[in-house]
Parts: structure tokens; sequence; C-alpha cells
């Protein structure tokens, strides 16, 4: 079990899970997305984004993450939230924002309830464009990134590493039983 990036051939799964799970990204782009893949089953198991917003200030979110229902309560879910957190702060960002109705989900990793009145403009904005569109009890959470962690009951045991899995001839259009290479002299 990983958790990578998704690449552009995931679009349909996504926008299809999207559909599934009742989620909205009006400014959907699969290279915001993570995607968590089980190995041994061959199948992807559960999503996330991480929304970078402009303005003052510029600010990251983790948004619109899904588990599928099989793979739920197995740590799934905090691994994709772990990994939108190394991203943010891989660009620079020191805190990470969360617009959920999910406080106790959210708490577990650091995440803690920021008040309306200690947001941005443009953050209160945020907030309130979740609360019309998907729950009015949703609340604004944030964590500092050198604070985020994943608590021990939740921590599995991952086969692989989360780097990037190996590219294939398949992942750039290529068919390898058809296909010729420029150095291939036929000799063994």
């Amino acid at each position: 079990m990983y958790v990578r990036d998704a690449k552009k051939r995931e679009e349909v799964w996504l926008l299809d899970r999207f559909e599934e799970f009742g989620f909205e990204d009006p400014a959907f782009r699969s290279r915001d997305y993570v995607i968590a893949l089980d190995e041994e089953a061959g199948r992807r198991v559960g999503f996330g984004r991480i929304r970078v917003h402009s303005g003052d200030p510029e600010y990251c979110e983790v948004t619109t993450v899904g588990v599928l229902p099989d793979w739920r309560r197995q740590g799934v879910g905090a691994h994709i939230v772990e990994r939108l957190v190394e991203y943010a702060r891989d660009q620079g960002f020191e805190t990470v924002y969360a617009f959920a109705s999910l406080d106790d989900y959210l708490e577990q990793f650091g995440f803690q309830r920021v008040l309306e009145g200690d947001l941005a403009d443009n953050q209160r904005d945020r907030l309130e464009a979740v609360r019309e569109t998907d729950d009015p009890e949703t609340e604004a959470f944030a964590v500092d990134v050198d604070e985020f962690g994943i608590p021990t009951r939740l921590r599995r045991r991952w086969e692989t590493n989360t780097d990037e899995e190996e590219e294939v001839p398949e992942d750039f259009g290529i068919d390898p039983s058809s296909a010729t290479y420029k150095y291939d002299t036929g000799r063994r």
C-alpha cells in the first residue's frame, strides 16, 4: 500500500469516485490529487486533494479526501492526508487548513479548530462557500506542518515506500508487445 501523485490517465476514475461520493470539484485538475493504491489487489483505494488558494494570504487546503468503503478504518485516509501535508510542506507552507465537519477525525492528526474571527477574509469566504455547498456545520481547522502526526493506532506498516511507482511503457501509450526500440539489434 502506498500513496502517490495521481496520473492524468486516472481522471475518469477520480471523476467516477466524485459522483459515487457526492463530491464536486469545479476546479478539477488531476495533478492536484494523490491516489492511495493497494498493490496486492491492484486497485486504487482512495484519493485526496491539496488546494492552494491565492490571495492575501495564500494558503493551502486539504480537501476532497475519499476512501472506498472496503478500505475504511485501515489508515488509508490518514496516509492520504499525510501525503497532502507533506506536499504543502514541500511547497513552503507552514500551515495547512481544512474546512470540514469531521472534527474528531482531523483533530487526531493535530488539526485544531480556528475561530472565524481568526481567519483572513479569503479563508472566511472559503468557509462560507463550503457551508453553502456541503454542510452548514462545517468548521475551519488548521495544523502546523511540523505538528502533523498520525496516531500510532492508525500507522500501518506499508509494504512499499511512498515514492512514485515505476513508470511502465503503457504510461506513455506504448504497447510493449509491438514496440521496437531504436537500439534493439535483435542480438542477445
